[in-house]
């Protein structure tokens, strides 16, 4: 499980021939460093009379963000889970008529379990943009710059993610489907990217008063 990998033996396997852990993977702990940065800032907050009156708040942003970069991490290794049979599909038998019905059968139901895993990264990235853009109003002053860098993993796991359903969706027999899930990962990069701008440009501006 990536979780339970150094960082030193992620990035190893990372730039390894093997395509796991690849691009899921590394959108998937992109997001869930994202949401620790939020962690930080909540408990760089938490305590300080200054933000007393955030306090019962930033308590209930600490948990969700726990939970969603457990999410972020399960989804890592899902990403694997799921890559492992689609790959293996690919090399079955499509030498009768017979053979190829069944491999492409075969094919669409991997392609559609690899598609949904990088949609849910994609959902929870935008959940944890919600939660960044509090923080960046919110949140302690001397770590509004970490909200910024937070919020730059969230965009690229975000994207990442993207790119992943595209690739899977382009591949898919079921057109009408396969439209369907990339116009929902269209709309939320595009929205993703609109925030996670605005809360990136509320930083900086945030640096520079």
């Amino acid at each position: 499980m990536i979780q339970d990998f150094t960082i030193h033996t992620f990035l190893e396997k990372l730039s390894s021939k093997s395509p796991t852990p690849g691009g899921g993977g590394a959108a998937g702990l992109g997001g869930a460093i994202g949401a620790a940065l939020g962690e930080m800032v909540v408990n760089l907050t938490l305590g300080k009379k200054r933000y007393a009156d955030v306090e019962e708040e930033m308590q209930s942003i600490l948990e969700k963000l726990e939970v969603l970069k457990s999410e972020f991490l399960r989804l890592a290794d899902e990403d694997e889970v799921v890559f492992v049979p689609l790959a293996a599909a690919y090399g079955l038998p499509s030498g009768t008529e017979e053979e190829k019905l069944h491999k492409a059968e075969i094919l669409e139901t991997h392609l559609l379990a690899a598609t949904l895993v990088p949609l849910m990264v994609m959902e929870r990235s935008m959940e944890t943009l919600d939660i960044m853009e509090i923080l960046a109003e919110k949140g302690s002053r001397l770590a509004v710059s970490d909200v910024g860098v937070g919020v730059q993993f969230m965009r690229s796991a975000l994207l990442g993610a993207k790119m992943n359903v595209s690739i899977n969706t382009k591949s898919m027999k079921d057109r009408e489907k396969a439209g369907q899930l990339q116009v929902q990962a269209e709309y939320l990069a595009e929205e993703g990217i609109r925030k996670a701008d605005a809360i990136y440009a509320k930083v900086e501006a945030a640096l520079k008063a």
